[in-house]
C-alpha cells in the first residue's frame, strides 16, 4: 500500500498523474520547526510527516514539506492578508528559491531528499499585488502564491523542476519507480 501523508490537494493531484493507486492520510504531526536553512527545515517536517503516518497506517509512506526562501529567510504559508502581502512585496523582482524535502518510509527504511528550484518573479506593483490576494489563492501556499494558478502570471521564469515549485518535485516518483511502484502505467 503506497500512502501521501499530506492532506495538499496539488499533492495528490501530481502524484495521480503518475501512479494509480494510493491513499492519502494526511499527517497529525507538529510543524513547529526551528531550523533555518531551507533543505534541514522540509526535511525534518517531511520525516516526522512520513513517521507519524507510517506509524498508524504502515505501507509506503510519502511525507513532504515546501517552502520558499529569499534572503535567508524562509516563507511558509501566510497567516493572514497582510503577510501574504508582505511576502509578494519581497519576492517581487527577485529571484528566490522553492525548497521540498521528502521522506518515503519503505520496508522500515527510508529513502530522503530535497530538491531546489529557482524562481523569478516579475516586477509586481501594488495593484497587482492586492488585487492577486484578494482572489484568496496565496492563502495556504508557501510564499503566498500559486504557480499551478492565477500566480503563475507573477513569475518571469524558474530555473528547475516546476512541479517541485507546486509541492511535489518528480524526484519522488522516480523513487517510487525505484522501489517498484509502477509509473506511467496507463
Amino acid at each position: 500500500m503506497l500512502v501521501l501523508a499530506s492532506a495538499s490537494p496539488r499533492r495528490r493531484e501530481i502524484l495521480a498523474r503518475f501512479v494509480d493507486r494510493f491513499e492519502v492520510i494526511p499527517s497529525h504531526a507538529s510543524e513547529e520547526c526551528n531550523l533555518k536553512n531551507p533543505a534541514d527545515y522540509t526535511l525534518e517536517l517531511a520525516q516526522r510527516k512520513a513517521r507519524e503516518v507510517y506509524s498508524r497506517a504502515g505501507g509506503t509512506v510519502i511525507g513532504a514539506d515546501t517552502v520558499v526562501s529569499v534572503d535567508g529567510r524562509i516563507l511558509g504559508k501566510p497567516r493572514d492578508r497582510e503577510e501574504a502581502i508582505g511576502m509578494l512585496r519581497l519576492l517581487s523582482g527577485r529571484v528566490h528559491r522553492v525548497t521540498t524535502g521528502y521522506c518515503i518510509v519503505h520496508n522500515g527504511g527510508e529513502i530522503t531528499g530535497t530538491v531546489t528550484t529557482e524562481v523569478k518573479f516579475r516586477e509586481l506593483d501594488g495593484d497587482i499585488i492586492r488585487a492577486y490576494v484578494e482572489t484568496g489563492e496565496p492563502m495556504d501556499k508557501a510564499g503566498a502564491y500559486g504557480i499551478q494558478g492565477k500566480g503563475g502570471l507573477l513569475v518571469e521564469w524558474i530555473r528547475g523542476d516546476y512541479y517541485n515549485v507546486v509541492g511535489f518535485p518528480l524526484e519522488i516518483v522516480w523513487k517510487l519507480r525505484e522501489l517498484g511502484f509502477e509509473v506511467l502505467s496507463r
